[in-house]
């Protein structure tokens, strides 16, 4: 039996991620800092599909906290076999009108979190031989956007470099890159998307499916949909300083 672990797991992808684990036979263990709607998904996947679930509440911003989630990834006694890093938020001001406490949660979660989740995880899979990782990073991290931007940049390398690492060795590593999905993570952010035309929105469900035929594939860059396969073959190619240009026009303050 394989056992996943999911962060970020009671809302948008990371949900369906679990949901679909689970739908496919696999116990889950689920990760995230809201209790009561931890305790709803266990029991919505217990009952809907007789795996077991296994809640661990954590704020990945939190080091202690963090470490717990590592100790279980490292467990020789409950393997997981697949580790999903989908924990993430965004901030809706820019850098330097942020308060640097605030950026500095954004990094421990996108950033910090992965690399020591990715860590824990990807020992203990290389020496049971089997294993697969995936971190969901975004379209952003072919972007220079902030520091949304530049996490999901450091997310996307990492991730490719970690694969190659661990080449060989029986464990698979994926950066999932995902543009727009119709979540609540833009809602939570605060974040107004109405002028964003419908062609560029992702379903979750569907994006979900394709990265996990991308990870059984033992892909290493997934890009969901056709649109944005496009757009990041364009921003791979474009020259640096056009799409600086086309960031820096993004970020220009509007007038009072």
């Amino acid at each position: 039996m394989t056992t996943a672990l999911v962060t970020g797991a009671t809302a948008g992808i990371g949900r369906e991620f679990a949901l679909q684990l689970a739908a496919r036979g696999d116990d889950v263990v689920l990760v995230a800092r809201d209790v009561p709607r931890l305790e709803a998904l266990a029991a919505e996947l217990r009952a809907a599909h007789g795996v077991q679930v296994e809640v661990l509440p954590a704020d990945l911003s939190d080091r202690a906290q963090l470490d717990r989630v590592a100790q279980r990834l490292a467990s020789t006694d409950a393997p997981v076999d697949v580790l999903v890093n989908n924990a993430g938020f965004s901030l809706k001001g820019s850098f330097l009108d942020n308060d640097v406490a605030a950026e500095e949660g954004l990094f421990d979660v996108l950033s910090r979190a992965v690399l020591v989740l990715s860590h824990a995880a990807g020992r203990a899979m290389r020496a049971r031989g089997r294993g697969a990782i995936v971190n969901v990073s975004s379209v952003a991290s072919f972007l220079t956007s902030g520091t949304y931007s530049a996490n999901k940049s450091f997310v996307t390398v990492f991730s490719e470099g970690l694969a190659a690492e661990l080449a060989g060795t029986g464990v698979t590593v994926t950066a999932l890159c995902p543009g727009f999905t119709h979540t609540e993570f833009h809602q939570r952010a605060d974040l107004d998307m109405s002028s964003m035309p419908e062609f560029l929105w992702l379903d979750a469900p569907r994006l979900v499916r394709d990265a996990l035929a991308d990870v059984d594939k033992g892909k290493v860059v997934s890009v969901p949909g056709r649109q944005y396969k496009a757009i990041v073959t364009a921003l791979r190619v474009l020259p640096r300083p056009l799409v600086r240009s086309r960031s820096r026009r993004a970020h220009r303050p509007s007038s009072h």
